[in-house]
């Protein structure tokens, strides 16, 4: 069995950086802000093109253009390709600084997106053709400059054809977005289960970007599945300590498909182009890069294959028995009912929550978060649209219309079913590792997964994906909310206090992500 197949690995990880009442405690971490990373990676000898700064206006609601995206082939056109305000729209967008922020030790640069601890180990690498007023090439977003550095000259993207096995939405793609993960960016405060966080926060971005993207009419797609070495080497990073994790097709060419891409592959020559140390040190966890390895695929038809494997027994591992308890019918706003926002405006106005005030969200409310941020993601490991690897499970505590209580959430059927009623506000501030935030929610939103089926189905690279797409889904709950005025915010946990508390339901289930909503202290401007 090919090693990324086997996921020993992955189970490993998984357990060896749980969060419980004891190994809180008995961590001797602490935070050297004497060596806290560089926000950015630097080329020093790269001088970066500036970008329009300029935010379009799409005039399309938030609430919209979270839902869903693009056909691959529109009906009444061929070809969709972003020009170079498009670009920087979607790069502003979803890894930008938005706002800045300064305190005694220096200043934080927050971006468009939320990453744990704003450490922003997530970095945009882009691969194209010739657009208008882009050149062909690879290039390297530079957030503090609002720029693009070009690594190469030249239109690469049949390397990328090649790493992804002839994925179609790569070959047709005008544009492909490259996200990777730099280790010691974010292990500087959370140590080895960083690996978890490249998920969560590749995912927020990714649903930024995906929101955008539909609004600005382009088709796109999320890839997981690539020859890791391939995708590195284009992008002449330092695997040690930066990876590929995920790439984005954008826009639509249909003259362009796998089986026009040239078979001789340019050349991928070593630049050893420079870099700005993150740190005086580096600390390494060997676990997360021993992880990485485990689930990395190595030759395109690894890719073919592991594209198509079927999970056993079912095309869909998401499905639930029908609810045995009582439940409460969902009532999302429609169309025409809801909040019309801009998709532009919510994301700049967009925050993590600090504090949450003990007062009531409405059902309408919930109903549309849930309804809107769950209606698919367009994904190769998401086959058909509209499958989801995680479980959603709230924590209720002040919606109007509803009992406070444990509730698991049925998508297809569109309600809520009641497992337990009761306050649990304490019980759901110790789960989210003893905070105030999720004790002082309207609702708390914890993602579970049946971790089994998904390594069945993907092996080691099933952990990359459940992550990844619990990320997705929470920055379309972030959106959500605060296309509605309401605040939220990402937590960690404790993992198997979590899977306790939601059981006999979740018995067997592994803790994956946790929203917390509600009505923010700080008001909204």
């Amino acid at each position: 069995m090919p090693n990324h197949l086997n996921s020993e690995a992955a189970w490993n990880y998984h357990e060896a950086t749980k969060h419980s009442y004891t190994s809180v405690r008995t961590n001797p971490h602490f935070l050297d802000f004497g060596n806290q990373p560089l926000p950015f990676k630097i080329y020093p000898t790269l001088e970066p093109s500036r970008m329009p700064t300029e935010v379009r206006q799409t005039g399309v609601a938030a609430l919209s253009a979270i839902t869903g995206g693009v056909p691959a082939q529109p009906p009444l056109q061929s070809n969709t390709a972003p020009d170079f305000e498009a670009v920087a729209q979607l790069l502003y967008l979803s890894a930008g600084i938005t706002r800045q922020r300064k305190y005694a030790g220096g200043e934080i640069y927050f971006r468009a997106a939320a990453c744990t601890g704003a450490l922003y180990e997530v970095k945009l690498y882009l691969c194209c053709g010739d657009l208008a007023n882009l050149q062909a090439g690879v290039y390297h977003f530079a957030p503090a400059e609002f720029g693009l550095r070009r690594l190469r000259a030249g239109d690469y993207r049949s390397v990328l054809v090649e790493a992804t096995g002839g994925e179609p939405a790569i070959a047709q793609a005008p544009l492909i977005i490259v996200c990777t993960c730099t280790y010691w960016r974010n292990a500087w405060k959370y140590q080895a289960r960083t690996y978890r966080h490249f998920g969560w926060d590749n995912g927020t971005l990714l649903a930024n970007l995906l929101a955008v993207a539909t609004a600005l009419g382009l088709p796109a797609r999320v890839v997981c599945g690539f020859v890791d070495a391939t995708v590195n080497g284009l992008l002449d990073i330092d695997a040690q300590r930066e990876v590929a994790f995920s790439l984005v097709a954008l826009g639509h060419n249909s003259a362009l498909s796998a089986d026009t891409a040239p078979r001789v592959l340019p050349e991928i020559s070593t630049l050893g182009l420079e870099t700005v140390p993150l740190s005086r040190d580096e600390t390494d966890y060997p676990l997360m890069r021993e992880m990485h390895a485990a689930s990395s695929l190595d030759s395109a038809e690894e890719v073919a294959t592991w594209r198509e494997r079927i999970p056993p027994g079912s095309a869909e591992m998401t499905k639930f028995p029908p609810p045995a308890g009582p439940v409460a019918n969902l009532q999302p706003l429609s169309d025409a009912e809801m909040a019309r926002d801009p998709i532009e405006q919510v994301i700049l106005r967009r925050g993590s929550s600090r504090q949450f005030a003990r007062t009531p969200i409405s059902l309408a409310q919930l109903s549309t978060i849930l309804d809107r941020a769950t209606r698919g993601i367009s994904a190769d490991f998401l086959d058909p649209m509209g499958s989801q690897l995680n479980h959603l499970y709230l924590i209720v505590h002040a919606v109007e219309g509803l009992e406070s209580g444990a509730y698991v959430f049925h998508r297809d059927r569109g309600v809520i079913e009641c497992l337990k009623h009761g306050n649990f506000r304490d019980q759901a501030g110790y789960l989210g590792l003893e905070q105030q935030l999720p004790a002082d929610a309207a609702v708390d939103i914890f993602f579970l997964a049946d971790m089994q089926p998904i390594f069945d189905r993907f092996g080691n690279r099933g952990y990359r994906a459940v992550q990844l797409e619990a990320g997705i889904l929470g920055g379309k709950l972030y959106l959500a909310a605060y296309a509605q005025r309401l605040g939220a915010t990402g937590l960690t946990f404790y993992d198997d206090n979590v899977t306790r508390f939601f059981s006999p339901h979740a018995e067997g289930k592994s803790a994956i992500f946790l929203v917390a909503v509600g009505n923010s202290v700080k008001r909204q401007p």
